[in-house]
């Protein structure tokens, strides 16, 4: 289906609106009974920069989309690992008793968004990867040849005198 430019515009600025709520593209999608906005590959083709439609301004408009989404995620993860609000609840006898299924209903909550948040935004958000050994940074490992020579050694045989 070809669309005017005036369609372009509102289909990008829906997408761009879905995603900055929280929505994925495929949820974006998904919800579209009206049918006003493309097909996910005419999406794509308007991100790609090999593709005749590339939109350039479209594609910095949806990344900036996809920091501000991840900004409200790890905000959601927050407001869930703060809320107490029916972590306990009194008994028939007026004693406080703990709401497991709550509290780990709130740690899934928070697990899956930490999950979704660091697939989202890796550098960011995603786990770091310490390269450390005995809180000391791992050096070059020492190449030894079956004689016992090492790579310094080589070089030094090489280094003329």
């Amino acid at each position: 289906m070809a669309y005017s430019e005036e369609q372009k515009i509102r289909a990008k600025e829906k997408i761009i609106a879905g995603i900055v709520s929280g929505k994925s593209l495929i949820r974006i999608l998904d919800g579209d009974s009206l049918l006003e906005l493309p097909s996910e590959k005419t999406i794509f083709n308007w991100l790609n920069s090999k593709s005749p439609y590339f939109d350039a301004e479209f594609l910095q408009n949806y990344a900036r989309a996809q920091t501000v989404r991840a900004d409200r995620e790890f905000e959601d993860i927050l407001a869930i690992a703060d809320d107490q609000e029916d972590d306990v609840y009194l008994d028939e006898h007026g004693k406080p008793v703990t709401n497991h299924n709550v509290i780990k209903r709130a740690q899934l909550r928070v697990d899956a968004r930490k999950w979704r948040l660091a697939k989202m935004q890796p550098k960011k958000y995603g786990d770091k990867v310490d390269l450390t050994s005995g809180d000391k940074p791992i050096g070059a490992v020492p190449i030894v040849l079956q004689d016992g020579r090492t790579y310094e050694d080589l070089k030094n045989d090489l280094t003329p005198e």
